[in-house]
């Protein structure tokens, strides 16, 4: 218990603060996407510039309301006071995610390393949305752990963005490929990493449970 306390303690600390950053980096310091766009060379599809501005604020808006929704229904706390409140939080995380990703594949095509980039930005979307859905339909079954499983392995994709940036920058600024490349290569290491920790997680969990019932 007090091992869990300490994982949810750390767990929202990282995303309230990603919550307040990516909120005041995208509709404060640079509500434009300036900084962004302007690593977004060769694109072969035409950018209608106010369409995907106003695109990504959706996009942003609703990956902090999912991240913030995610975070809140993995307190116990929550859960024990208020069933329904967990369950409606459930709901609004679905169409959160579900927002995101429509947003997400609007913008795919113009992903920043051209359509080796965009594709996995699709397939992500999609496996994103799978995992989501499996964990409503565990729990319409009533089976509470592998619910739970599901969601940490869905709520692993709210840090998508973060887990991106990580990545580029320390292929870019670290061992200085170009913006483009190192951008790919975190689209496609942040995958591999988005399916592996989770489960990494619900393997512990388990194990922290089993050490205690036995």
């Amino acid at each position: 218990m007090k091992e869990w306390k300490i994982s949810y303690g750390l767990l929202a600390c990282i995303s309230i603060l990603f919550i307040l950053y990516a909120l005041v980096a995208n509709f404060i310091i640079d509500p434009g996407a300036k900084a962004f766009l302007s690593h977004k060379i060769g694109l072969k599809c035409e950018l209608n510039l106010p369409v995907w501005i106003n695109v990504m604020h959706v996009h942003v808006a609703f990956a902090c309301i999912a991240m913030a929704t995610g975070l809140l229904n993995f307190s116990n706390r929550v859960f024990e006071k208020s069933r329904k409140l967990h369950r409606i939080n459930g709901y609004v995380y679905l169409v959160s995610v579900l927002l995101v990703v429509l947003t997400s594949g609007y913008m795919a095509p113009y992903a920043t390393g051209g359509k080796i980039s965009s594709m996995v930005f699709n397939a992500l979307n999609l496996i994103w949305l799978f995992i989501t859905i499996t964990a409503l339909v565990q729990i319409k079954k009533k089976r509470i752990i592998r619910h739970r499983n599901w969601m940490i392995r869905s709520y692993a994709f709210c840090f998508t963005n973060m887990t991106i940036h990580l990545i580029t920058s320390l292929f870019y600024q670290g061992f200085g490929l170009n913006y483009a490349t190192s951008y790919t290569i975190g689209v496609y290491g942040s995958i591999v990493l988005l399916l592996i920790i989770p489960n990494i997680i619900i393997r512990n969990i388990n194990r922290s449970r089993k050490a205690v019932v036995g």
